[in-house]
């Protein structure tokens, strides 16, 4: 579709901002790596440390709840953080010229970015 129909390009006609945000994309993709990395493990590590706890071999208890958070809390702001950056130089490219801010990299990220907020409130409220 063409401008005049009223929709946007999905990438900028300039071959150095189409690269550029082909480059965002793969930082934000990157990002999304390290915080399924850290949401994952951490989520295991509350897992491995509660049964070690259920069966006494813990002396502080209430360790893998705060390891499970702690890791969690980072992928998720891992995953904010590579958003914000992301959104920011795709709204700085938008500048030079119209093209289409929807892109399918941003969903998955936000997805997860709901997904880490989600497991942080499970095990909160497990603990509980």
């Amino acid at each position: 579709m063409t401008e005049n129909s009223g929709t946007r390009p999905a990438l900028p006609a300039d071959l150095g901002a189409m690269r550029t945000v082909l480059a965002a994309d793969r930082t934000l993709m990157a990002w999304l790596r390290t915080s399924l990395s850290m949401l994952s493990f951490g989520f295991t590590i509350y897992k491995f440390l509660e049964t070690a706890a259920k069966a006494g071999a813990l002396a502080r208890p209430e360790s893998p709840q705060r390891v499970g958070l702690f890791l969690v809390a980072m992928g998720t702001a891992a995953m904010v953080l590579g958003l914000i950056d992301y959104w920011t130089t795709l709204k700085d490219l938008q500048k030079t010229g119209a093209f289409r801010l929807g892109r399918p990299v941003l969903f998955i990220s936000l997805l997860m970015a709901a997904a880490g907020v989600a497991l942080f409130t499970a095990i909160i409220k497990r603990a509980v």
